[in-house]
């Protein structure tokens, strides 16, 4: 907020000099009195799913939230921040949302038990000096293997300290460490188990729904005697994260990330774009990315060694783009999961996931996937079709000993509305087919986002 001051309240002064009658220009400044800005985004959104199979039910949910902060003005490089989120969801049936288990409320638009909760999840201090970045507090994360994952109504928050750093040229080097985080309200679909392991939400995520923020190690690991050995306390000093970013070369990022969890795990990640221009109209880009996950420390998810390949090479002419993925994850005889990889803390990076499907990262699967968008040119509009495929191997944790392939389709068209700046409708489907063996569904979303 900006104010200006005349500090001359008459538009000339006569003067008299010399017997001479001289006009003087009036004398005006300008004083900024900047009072911060208030940001958010609110959101509603619908979302039914209709399964078919090996079940048969129908459940949908109608909510409405999102969240708003206020961000101080800077001074002498130091900016607070607070942004409070909620969401709240409305009776659209006639069962009651408090029953535990409802079978006609979709649960990825709620807190735990189907609450609608308000909290603090961001509250942060922030330090600029040079080309370095300090900031400490409750925040939003999206890095490849601790992200946010908004996905539903709500995203994953954390509690960390971030320094980044731009001093070297065409990089940024990165080193936080993260300590506790409250899950999205996406982790409801979910129930403990291998599943949620691999697909973002580890074993002991309810500990940190409805807006409560938990220990890392107790959100990937709960409090369960994992290890057989009596102990059940899987709190841990959290997770450090090292990072490095390079631009240097026209089309070409770098990225390597390494995260430490603490007594758990030892994760890293790579990745490498490059892109280029085949002819005037024709851009291509060409992707890469790998993961390795190895346990470390009291190994407390017990013995860990994954990998996971994946490369993509995408294409775009005018208003279209297109690309096609590919992902293998190995196996390994002796380890917790197989050799699938351990995603708790809501990453999720890979080529090959589709929208809601996340098999990619089972142990002994390949994962195709295709996917093109056109951009209409005289509208705000653009809409995205895909297909992904993934050949699930006998040595995955979630159906152990059954191999088996699952399949998804799905669209996603958003429009931007022109006439109220930064509104944005969104319609999303899915189409899973033997997600589990014999369990399919159709899935829409309706989604409105005003972002300010």
């Amino acid at each position: 907020m900006k104010k200006t001051v005349l500090l001359s309240l008459m538009a000339s002064t006569m003067i008299m000099a010399g017997g001479d009658i001289v006009p003087v220009e009036p004398i005006v400044a300008e004083v900024e009195e900047d009072w911060g800005e208030v940001f958010g985004q609110s959101r509603t959104f619908f979302i039914d799913r209709n399964y078919n199979g090996i079940i048969n039910n129908n459940r949908s949910s109608l909510a409405t939230g999102g969240y708003i902060g206020y961000k101080s003005p800077e001074l002498s490089g130091f900016t607070l921040a607070i942004a409070a989120y909620g969401t709240y969801g409305f009776d659209i049936h006639r069962e009651d949302t408090d029953v535990v288990g409802s079978k006609s409320y979709d649960p990825s638009l709620y807190g735990d038990n189907f609450d609608n909760y308000l909290f603090i999840g961001q509250a942060y201090i922030n330090y600029a000096f040079g080309n370095t970045n300090i900031k400490v507090g409750r925040q939003r994360l999206d890095t490849p293997m601790v992200g946010a994952d908004d996905a539903r109504m709500l995203p994953s928050l954390f509690e960390a300290a971030v320094v980044s750093n731009k001093d070297v040229e065409n990089t940024t080097l990165i080193l936080a460490h993260v300590t506790r985080e409250t899950t999205g309200t996406f982790s409801n679909v979910y129930t403990p188990g291998a599943l949620s392991l691999q697909s973002g939400y580890g074993l002991g995520f309810k500990s940190g729904t409805s807006g409560r923020f938990a220990n890392m190690g107790t959100i990937a690991l709960g409090h369960n005697d994992i290890n057989g050995d009596g102990s059940y306390d899987n709190s841990t000093a959290g997770v450090t994260v090292l990072s490095a970013v390079y631009t240097g070369v026209e089309g070409l990022k770098l990225q390597a990330w390494d995260y430490i969890a603490w007594d758990i795990l030892n994760i890293v990640y790579l990745q490498a774009d490059y892109g280029w221009s085949a002819t005037d109209s024709v851009k291509l880009k060409a992707s890469a990315q790998y993961i390795n996950e190895s346990d470390i420390g009291k190994s407390l998810a017990a013995s860990v060694n994954s990998n996971y390949f994946a490369g993509k090479l995408g294409a775009s002419y005018e208003g279209i783009s297109g690309y096609l993925a590919y992902s293998a994850t190995g196996d390994s005889r002796h380890d917790t999961m197989n050799g699938g990889i351990i995603t708790p803390w809501a990453g999720m990076p890979a080529f090959t996931q589709g929208m809601v499907t996340r098999h990619m990262f089972f142990a002994d699967t390949d994962t195709w996937k295709a996917a093109a968008t056109y951009k209409f040119s005289d509208l705000p509009l653009k809409a995205t079709a895909y297909y992904v495929e993934f050949d699930v191997g006998s040595k995955n944790t979630y159906k152990p000993g059954q191999d088996w392939t699952a399949k998804e389709s799905g669209f996603d068209i958003q429009y931007d509305v022109a006439a109220v700046k930064g509104l944005n409708l969104r319609l999303r489907a899915n189409y899973p087919r033997d997600f589990a063996p014999g369990l399919d569904w159709n899935e829409y979303r309706l989604i409105a986002n005003y972002s300010f």
